[in-house]
């Protein structure tokens, strides 16, 4: 099963993570439409990406978008979720110090906004249809003052299980990187960033930074995997195992 001919639809895809897919589903011959909050940010990655690309934009916050964003796709073969916001949850806090209307928001793109996107996705996938979602490590490594983000991580992977008997056939998937090296690192100062990345992956078998391209491989594996479903597939350079 490839995805020549196939029609790709990738939310999250106009930067990191979800461009590299976008990308690599066209080399192997798909048409892919991106979706993203900013129309600029479409039109600029459509252009990047070739005639085999178009797009749109969708606030994955706001079912009617979400909705109205799927009515204009129309049929097509795969989802790929990549979006993602941590919003006020960057910095770690005590749970006795969290407002948590604020830590609410975490949820807000990537657990509820996929749940939107599946929501009014699905009833325009084809047959041998498949979704891939996007979870994070912390899910499996915890660290002191991010308990809600734990939590959220962890509960896309149980969603994952959950969609894959409720939906199939149409296979459900997730793709749990590791420290990937994406626009998000842009917030650090440069003069300090590649110390933090090189403290971040030096315990791991692969110890250095993945790249985006490196774990695109992982949703294009997904997409084309016919006998799996309900899986959540390291992509990580080994950080899980040590």
């Amino acid at each position: 099963m490839g995805l020549e001919g196939k029609r790709v639809v990738v939310i999250g895809g106009s930067s990191g993570i979800g461009f590299a897919v976008a990308r690599g589903a066209i080399a192997d011959g798909a048409e892919v439409v991106v979706g993203s909050s900013q129309a600029a940010n479409v039109e600029a990655v459509t252009g990047k990406l070739g005639n085999r690309a178009s797009g749109g934009a969708v606030n994955v916050r706001e079912e009617p978008s979400v909705e109205a964003f799927f009515a204009g796709v129309g049929p097509f073969d795969h989802l790929v979720y990549t979006a993602g916001d941590w919003g006020p949850m960057r910095t770690p806090r005590a749970i006795t110090e969290t407002d948590l209307a604020a830590a609410s928001e975490l949820f807000a793109v990537r657990y509820w906004g996929a749940l939107a996107a599946i929501k009014h996705g699905v009833p325009h996938l084809r047959d041998g249809g498949s979704i891939v979602l996007t979870n994070g490590r912390i899910a499996h490594r915890p660290r002191k003052g991010t308990p809600i983000s734990t939590a959220m991580a962890g509960g896309i992977e149980h969603l994952t299980r959950g969609l894959s008997v409720d939906l199939a056939p149409i296979r459900v998937n997730a793709v749990c990187p590791g420290a990937i090296r994406t626009e998000v690192w842009n917030s650090i100062p440069a003069e300090t960033r590649e110390a933090q990345l090189r403290q971040m992956t030096s315990r791991q078998p692969i110890a250095r930074v993945g790249e985006p391209n490196e774990v695109a491989e992982a949703y294009l594996y997904l997409m084309k995997a016919g006998y799996t479903t309900g899986q959540i597939l390291h992509v990580d350079g080994g950080g899980s195992v040590v």
